[in-house]
């Protein structure tokens, strides 16, 4: 199953300020996350930033919260944002059945959400470079359980070139710089 733009949404899980800096990887973590995140508005696709207990946590990093202007924001308690009440039709509302994941920690919040989202009929996709752990073996074991039950496992370039479908055209151009 290949990602459709106009059937996908994007959900970045609590890139956030007290967080960020133990996350294995972290720098890459944000990198590839903005990436999307500046995708999904030019190509229009929705786009949601959960925060695990900011008053704890902290927001979402500052380059986060800029590149997703566009995003709805949520914050929540529960580590899945699925358990979270209202959020599932939050995520239904825009009538998109395949979502995008990324964010922190794979093996507890994304993990959770991950499944959350499979039981609650979605098609996820877990982007395996946008994604970690405060250890590696962490984020590998989420990784490979969720693969394990059904979780679709792609990298950010597969995300980017799936949305644009094919080369040529002005989106394409517009988006070229964040492939480079």
């Amino acid at each position: 199953m290949l990602i459709a733009r106009d059937n996908s949404l994007l959900l970045v899980v609590d890139i956030q300020e007290k967080l960020a800096p133990a996350i294995h990887d972290g720098a890459t973590v944000t990198a590839n996350s903005l990436r999307l995140l500046t995708a999904s508005a030019q190509l229009d696709v929705p786009a949601f930033v959960s925060e695990q207990y900011v008053r704890g946590l902290g927001p979402s990093l500052d380059v986060i919260r800029a590149a997703a202007g566009h995003a709805r924001f949520f914050e929540k308690t529960h580590f899945s944002c699925a358990a979270e009440s209202g959020v599932l039709d939050l995520l239904r509302a825009p009538g998109r059945r395949q979502i995008i994941l990324t964010g922190t920690e794979t093996h507890v919040c994304v993990l959770q959400t991950a499944c959350g989202l499979l039981a609650a009929g979605f098609h996820v996709f877990l982007v395996a470079d946008a994604v970690s752990s405060r250890t590696p073996a962490n984020r590998d074991a989420a990784i490979e359980r969720l693969r394990a039950v059904g979780v679709h496992i792609v990298t950010t370039e597969m995300v980017l070139f799936e949305w644009l479908h094919k080369a040529g055209t002005d989106e394409f151009r517009t988006l070229l710089p964040l492939i480079k």
